[in-house]
């Protein structure tokens, strides 16, 4: 906030670092949100740009190469930039989470587009970091089952680290302009009943069809677990939270989720049941 340079310093220094650590890149990519969320989509941009140019410039003195590293810095910081222009301008947490959603399952669908065998393509790439030493018939099922599903969890999983780094950055934003605004807006996440049917469509046409459509509708589903993910667990901090132990519940509630990741199944199972139940009026009341 104090100027262009320290944002973008900030901003290429920590996309670099995050070619060795990769959690850093949600930190790298916070600081364009909370530029575009405060000062503006312009001023966003500018310092994207600049930060872009910045790395790859590093990048080919540091490590000899300089495409990688602007393309790398493309990708990290282009979808963070228009969702944060999303919630400055339509004010809006929910819907934010939403379009970050849409755009990945429409990186899906294109991807699908271009190549309707997605699944050799992952096999091929997992099958390059199998130990030599693993046993060869366990392997090869599973590598078999997990490369149909490949391309929904790698859009999941960069869904969750772009809403991660819109997160910090608005958590930043609220630190400083607004304290405990970006508290009220998460746990006010919800989601339209329409998208939940319309979700549940898609698990159904995934399981009564098969082939292409199935596989595309599985990858689908699971993007749409990221939302539903988020949702659950607004509802159930504000229900730990209404508890008398409810310092000592929340903090744990999100330990558990952080070190068993299958808990986060029911949670979206919470976040989608939430689309109709309203769960938050009912622990209100």
């Amino acid at each position: 906030m104090r100027g262009r340079m320290q944002a973008m310093i900030v901003a290429s220094t920590l996309a670099l670092v995050s070619l060795i650590m990769p959690p850093v890149s949600i930190v790298s990519s916070a600081s364009v949100a909370l530029v575009t969320l405060r000062r503006g989509a312009f001023e966003g941009l500018i310092v994207l740009v600049c930060s872009t140019v910045v790395a790859g410039g590093l990048g080919f003195f540091l490590l000899g190469s300089y495409q990688f590293v602007l393309l790398y810095g493309m990708v990290l910081w282009v979808p963070v930039w228009l969702i944060s222009i999303i919630l400055r301008e339509g004010r809006f947490l929910s819907l934010t989470v939403e379009v970050a959603v849409l755009i990945g399952v429409v990186g899906v669908v294109g991807f699908y587009f271009f190549n309707t065998d997605l699944a050799t393509m992952w096999k091929n790439i997992l099958s390059q970091m199998v130990p030599p030493n693993a046993p060869v018939q366990d392997i090869t099922h599973t590598l078999e089952l997990v490369s149909h599903y490949m391309t929904g969890i790698v859009a999941a999983a960069s869904v969750f680290g772009l809403l991660f780094g819109l997160f910090l950055g608005r958590w930043w934003q609220a630190l400083l302009y607004n304290p405990g605004g970006f508290k009220q807006e998460f746990l006010a996440l919800n989601t339209q009943p329409r998208l939940a049917i319309g979700s549940v469509v898609v698990v159904i046409v995934a399981s009564l069809t098969s082939g292409l459509t199935s596989e595309v509708s599985w990858n689908i589903a699971i993007l749409l677990f990221v939302l539903y993910t988020f949702i659950g667990t607004a509802v159930l901090h504000s229900l730990f939270a209404s508890m008398k132990m409810g310092r000592y519940m929340v903090p744990m509630f999100y330990v558990t989720m952080f070190l068993i990741p299958h808990a986060m199944l029911p949670v979206a199972l919470v976040g989608l049941s939430d689309a109709w139940m309203n769960l938050r009026n009912k622990i209100s009341n």
